[in-house]
């Protein structure tokens, strides 16, 4: 899941090297959260019009943790 994010989130950005996932311990709920940090200039292109891509990156996300039996979130920061 995290090369999932991670490939996602290169594909999308100017600056490649910037981009970083940190994956956190599941929580007493059995949440797995992933954070997404990029550089500052590369925020609205992750984000998008209104957040249309991040919402789109989390859909895709929940959609494959689905199939892995996970529940996930993505921060994006």
């Amino acid at each position: 899941m995290k090369e999932l994010l991670e490939t996602i989130a290169k594909g999308l950005v100017e600056n490649k090297d910037a981009v970083e996932v940190t994956v956190d311990a599941p929580n007493e709920e059995g949440v797995v959260v992933y954070h997404l940090h990029v550089a500052q200039e590369d925020m609205g292109r992750i984000i998008g019009k209104q957040g249309r891509i991040a919402k789109a990156i989390r859909a895709v996300m929940r959609a494959g943790a689905s199939r892995v039996d996970q529940k996930i979130a993505v921060e994006i920061e």
